[in-house]
């Protein structure tokens, strides 16, 4: 699987986000068409499965889209849905990889 940085970077069109409530993002692309280095996830994440990440993060939807967008190859299918970041708001899953259900337990302070 695919790592992740998941420190927020500290460049200009990032910083009216860094102070917001994270959300909670399930994000998938395209595995076949993963960058070579690590995403910059802009928040904490948690690997589901080669290219479907559990995210949480001071951005908006639509800035996170388009921050993972620009970081894969032109063309790479990508989805990112916001998710109610409340046990009754997670999603069901089996198989997938460790500790996720406790990363979401853990919540946005980590604990």
């Amino acid at each position: 699987m695919p790592s992740a940085e998941t420190d927020p970077p500290h460049d200009d069109t990032d910083a009216d986000d860094a102070a917001a409530t994270p959300a909670l993002y399930l994000l998938w692309h395209d595995p076949a068409a993963a960058p070579e280095g690590p995403l910059d996830l802009h928040g904490d994440a948690h690997p589901l499965a080669d290219g479907l990440w559990l995210v949480r993060s001071g951005l908006t939807r639509s800035k996170l889209y388009h921050r993972i967008k620009r970081q894969l190859p032109e063309g790479t299918a990508l989805a990112c849905a916001p998710l109610a970041d409340a046990p009754e708001g997670w999603p069901k899953f089996k198989g997938m990889a460790p500790g996720a259900l406790a990363w979401l337990r853990n919540g946005p302070d980590g604990g």
